[in-house]
């Protein structure tokens, strides 16, 4: 592993000796087979996995979801969906590069995919602005959004920004009013919408694609009102907090569960979705075709009620 996060040291280790074994087979210990200290060794590596990511921090989770080798949206465009064709710009201003969107198909199923999209490496990460979108990317997934409305096709929204962007430029170009017609136009769409958050979902730029009827999280993904290091820097004006702050946020996907934030969790391949590109997207577009085939009974007034409903519910307190 090219890149690998302090926790996974131990897993990392045990790979480079299976490879130097492989590569030198006859280094083997005396008085077992290649095959049986191989064999070991990948037993050993799937139980050291397996106990520590059963333990993961939440902000181990929230390292994890950063993961440079994690599959983004345009990854999963190509390997959970087909015939991907993309629409540009927002009609307004100009294309912004860190969100993208188009026409798909999702099995047999023809949708409208938009998501967020980050770089790499540092050229693409400066054409994706780090996937935060300015206010002309939000126009740009509302245009794309009205297209599906109008054609009568599901919105699938794939969340993975840390937020969105905080500069003059997007200031002086109304952000905050761009995020805010999203979250207003989206409750009122008579088509069903999917979100999921594939990795980071920070913020109003992440609501801003995540007003849908169900709200999917992968395993290691977070949703969060602000960053740790952003919360940190706030209570105690030091981002080396972080971890804490990760902690008491509960932004986790279990914890969006449990208050009903998320709908549903999809399961990653062992050691998280940078472990198996393919799997972590044969694991969403199952989960996606059966949210889509569980809504397809919804009429279309059904679906504003439904999606309505879903949101009043969020923060309700019983005495």
């Amino acid at each position: 592993m090219k890149h690998h996060l302090d926790f996974e040291k131990p897993i990392v280790d045990l790979q480079r000796k299976l490879e130097e074994l492989k590569k030198h087979p006859e280094t083997h210990s005396l008085g077992i087979s290649f095959e049986e200290e191989a064999a070991q060794i990948e037993k050993k590596i799937a139980e050291t996995r397996r106990l520590i990511f059963s333990n993961l921090t939440a902000w181990q989770r929230v390292q994890l979801a950063r993961h440079p080798k994690r599959p983004y949206t345009l990854d999963y465009l190509q390997m959970a969906f087909s015939d991907f064709s993309e629409l540009h710009g927002d009609r307004l201003f100009a294309d912004d590069r860190a969100v993208v969107g188009g026409f798909a198909r999702l099995f047999d199923q023809k949708v409208v995919v938009i998501g967020t999209q980050k770089g790499r490496e540092t050229k693409e990460n400066i054409l994706r602005n780090f996937g935060s979108a300015h206010p002309e990317g939000y126009r740009k997934a509302l245009r794309l959004m009205r297209l599906a409305d109008k054609f009568e096709l599901p919105i699938i929204a794939l969340i993975d920004t840390a937020g969105a962007y905080p500069g003059i430029g997007a200031e002086e170009r109304h952000i905050a009013e761009a995020i805010a017609v999203n979250l207003r136009e989206m409750m009122l769409f008579n088509v069903p919408i999917i979100a999921v958050v594939i990795g980071e979902g920070g913020s109003g730029g992440a609501l801003a694609l995540g007003v849908a009827n169900r709200v999917l999280v992968l395993e290691f993904s977070y949703y969060s009102v602000i960053t740790p290091e952003g919360c940190a820097a706030i209570l105690w004006k030091s981002a080396e907090r972080a971890p804490d702050a990760a902690a008491r946020l509960r932004i986790t996907a279990p914890h969006l569960i449990e208050f009903g934030i998320a709908d549903q969790i999809v399961e990653e391949p062992p050691g998280g979705a940078h472990q198996d590109h393919d799997d972590a997207a044969k694991r969403l577009d199952r989960a996606l075709y059966a949210t889509l085939t569980s809504l397809s009974g919804l009429s279309r007034e059904g679906l504003r009620e439904d999606r309505y409903q879903r949101f009043r519910k969020l923060g309700a307190y019983v005495a």
